[in-house]
């Protein structure tokens, strides 16, 4: 039996059924019956709206929010992929600089956009997975206002000292520290920032006065290191180079468990005695305001790691000290929930606020 006599005889049975049913009966089971196409339908346009939006996105240019300033390491890779995206998805990728509060203010911006996927932004670990544990109160919910769509780059940070200061190790500098209580101010670029708060993890663990100076991204705190108003500094390896170019300003160690294979000359902090197992990482990423259709991210996602894949990027990202991070949409938020967890009792136990 042919598709077309099946369902032929199917139709027939049903309507011999509701002949041998009380007509009560049978308005009931119509009834039902056509709820159940209408779902079905529903469900259906459902799908094909989500492929037609993916293959339709983006249908206008896309605003690369930056929570951090022009010359920045997080402008840098935003800078890279918008060069890239935009031959991509065939529309312009305006990069936006949004400095201010240590990110709260442009990853805000994004949060509270249209969902359509045509605002994204290019946040990182203080605003996304350390700030709710730092501030009383947010303009925004992480975990309840943004999807996160695709992780970029990930590196540790570097320990930097003004040239001029006596230490070249960080035994020599956590010696000095203590021989000099609440002498030294360390710069970051924001408060809530991997940059803050790895310094207030060597505080604890090292058992030194530090006074904390915050700026608005990595090149005023590089700079404020370099003349001598802070004398430390941990940053993405990227924001202080060029300072360290010019001899104003001497690296120490960097802040992954091991040694970071574009720094190899560098001891780990972890190496340092009574720093054993000592490790913060700084990652980047994109995110979306939720509500932003699931094939829009994953298509974001997609193109993204395309980009990041590239031997052309990885190289421009391997030559500023960082490292491309391609992952799945679920494994990014994997990680930023492990973040959560981790820095969340971190912050509590040695009780840092903001407000």
């Amino acid at each position: 039996m042919d598709r077309s006599s099946h369902m032929l005889v199917t139709s027939r049975i049903f309507s011999l059924f509701l002949g041998f049913v009380n007509p009560l009966t049978t308005t009931m089971l119509q009834s039902n019956f056509n709820l159940y196409v209408r779902s079905l339908v529903t469900a259906l346009l459902a799908c094909l709206t989500f492929s037609v939006q993916a293959q339709a996105w983006p249908t206008k240019p896309v605003r690369m929010i930056v929570p951090a300033p022009a010359g920045s390491s997080l402008d840098i890779v935003a800078r890279l992929l918008s060069d890239s995206l935009k031959d991509t998805w065939g529309q312009a990728v305006i990069v936006d600089n949004k400095p201010g509060a240590g990110g709260l203010l442009g990853t805000d911006l994004a949060a509270k956009a249209a969902p359509d996927g045509h605002t994204l932004v290019l946040s990182f670990n203080g605003p996304i997975a350390f700030a709710k544990n730092l501030y009383k109160k947010m303009p925004y919910d992480a975990e309840r206002d943004l999807i996160a769509v695709a992780m970029t780059t990930a590196q540790p940070n570097v320990l930097a000292v003004n040239a001029a200061l006596p230490v070249k190790s960080v035994k020599e500098l956590i010696a000095y520290a203590k021989a000099n209580p609440n002498s030294l101010n360390f710069a970051s670029i924001g408060n809530g920032s991997s940059s803050h708060l790895t310094m207030e993890l060597l505080k604890a663990r090292a058992g030194i006065s530090l006074q904390h100076v915050p700026f608005n991204g990595s090149p005023p705190a590089s700079l404020s290191v370099a003349n001598g108003d802070t004398q430390l500094l941990f940053a993405v390896a990227s924001g202080i180079a060029p300072m360290v170019k010019l001899g104003k300003v001497r690296l120490l160690a960097v802040s992954s468990a091991k040694r970071f294979e574009q720094l190899a000359d560098l001891p780990a902090l972890a190496e340092t005695p009574n720093l054993k197992g000592f490790e913060a990482m700084a990652w980047n990423g994109l995110f979306v305001a939720k509500g932003t259709p699931v094939e829009v991210v994953n298509k974001i996602n997609r193109d993204v790691n395309t980009a990041l894949s590239s031997t052309a990027i990885k190289a421009r990202l391997y030559a500023q000290g960082m490292q491309a991070s391609p992952v799945s949409p679920q494994a990014f938020s994997a990680m930023i929930a492990s973040d959560r967890q981790t820095w969340g009792a971190l912050i509590e136990q040695l009780n840092i606020k903001l407000d």
